[in-house]
């Protein structure tokens, strides 16, 4: 039997080719904060305008996930991820003739921040899950956010050696051909095939039109929390990726510190990620995320005590990194047991777009954080305070217990 024929292999082919798409966008996304210094040296536009334009992309991201998910829960992925892809690799290669604070909200806060929302967890994750097997689901979304996190990886020390070599406009350069790889991938996920055969014992939600869907959501109380759990990963995420490399800076370490600590955030979190889907077929997702936001709040208060080394930096990166991105599997997942899969790529990009308004005000208030007091110490304090109320916010949510997948006879 050939390959294409094996439906098995044909769901692992599905999960790889997101999980590739993703490492593209997500890996050149969460390496722009190495940017921040090299555009402020050349443009002289200052680290607070550069930082609103990186925090309007948080925001945009967010905010171009619902809308994503929206059309391809209307027409299929890959149109959304198609555009996705172009709209990213011209942000990219605009970002170098900008001069101005409005240029760069326009390239890197619009273009880029759109597009790789558009090809993003929200439009991936909710194509695998109407694709795949109930048992499937969890699995899944954690191999394609450890896509995402293996992006991250490689991504971090490529941009940091191409800003040596050709400078920080030629890697722009560089960014946009990659991202260009990325099309093939969101042309294999362009239909929509028929719904898999169930083989859960737990009866799936009744159909509902989108807007009935979205009613009982947002009345839901748990989904709700869910949100406010998310709204703080966003914020200490975003604040870290945009403003690591200062941090890194005003400890007197070289820049070559903050991109291998991003490296290192992405290779745990390829960990994480596929730990956290484990763990969602096993365990109820709201304890999970119970634990992942507690650690976080421990970990940031660790590194405030420790000596701050590139060993403690590396041993900093590690830890968050394990929950870095991890928390995409078990947040989708609670979704999807609440309201289905039919609008699950709507659903999660509204709750991702919660995620990014943390991530708008974690990237903009490091900026002026670093402006106005010339360090980021009260903000590493509001990290450790949201982080310790997210792990609380989510032990009310509503999730139906761990059934069983029952084995063919």
């Amino acid at each position: 039997m050939r390959w294409r024929d094996d439906p098995e292999m044909k769901q692992w082919g599905l999960i790889l080719i997101a999980a590739g798409l993703l490492a593209i966008t997500m890996g050149g996304r969460q390496t722009l904060g190495l940017f921040v210094s090299p555009i402020n040296t050349s443009t002289g536009l200052g680290i607070t305008t550069i930082s609103f334009a990186m925090a309007v992309a948080q925001f945009v991201w967010g905010a171009i996930q619902p809308v994503a998910g929206a059309v391809a829960d209307r027409y299929g992925p890959g149109r959304a991820l198609a555009a996705g892809v172009i709209l990213m690799a011209a942000g990219a290669a605009l970002t170098p003739m900008m001069d101005s604070g409005v240029g760069m909200v326009f390239s890197i806060g619009f273009l880029m921040a759109a597009g790789s929302g558009a090809g993003s967890f929200s439009v991936l994750i909710g194509a695998a899950s109407q694709r795949l097997p109930a048992h499937r689901r969890g699995m899944a979304s954690g191999v394609i956010n450890a896509g995402g996190s293996f992006g991250q990886f490689v991504f971090a020390p490529l941009m940091q050696k191409l800003i040596g070599v050709f400078g920080w406009m030629g890697a722009m350069y560089s960014l946009a051909v990659i991202t260009l790889a990325a099309l093939p991938m969101a042309r294999a996920l362009r239909a929509r095939p028929a719904p898999p055969a169930a083989t859960s014992t737990e009866a799936p939600p009744p159909e509902r039109g989108m807007r009935a869907t979205l009613r009982d959501a947002f009345a839901d109380r748990s989904y709700l929390l869910l949100h406010a759990g998310f709204f703080t990963c966003g914020f200490h995420i975003a604040f870290l990726v945009t403003h690591l490399p200062g941090e890194v800076d005003l400890c007197g370490l070289p820049a070559q510190v903050a991109s291998w600590s991003l490296a290192i955030i992405g290779l745990a979190n390829i960990v994480g990620s596929l730990y956290a889907g484990w763990c969602v077929q096993r365990y109820r997702s709201k304890y999970i995320l119970f634990w992942m936001y507690a650690s976080r709040a421990l970990l940031v208060a660790a590194y405030l005590l420790a000596p701050k080394t590139a060993m403690t930096f590396y041993i900093f990166a590690a830890g968050l990194g394990f929950t870095w991105l991890a928390t995409v599997p078990p947040t989708a997942g609670v979704v999807g047991k609440l309201f289905g899969t039919r609008y699950l790529a709507t659903l999660f990009g509204l709750t991702l777009l919660s995620h990014q308004v943390g991530g708008f005000l974690g990237a903009w208030l490091g900026g002026i954080a670093i402006t106005q007091t010339g360090d980021y110490q009260w903000m590493w304090y509001a990290d450790i305070a949201l982080a310790a109320l997210a792990a609380v916010a989510n032990l009310p949510i509503r999730e139906p217990r761990i059934t069983p997948r029952l084995q063919p006879a």
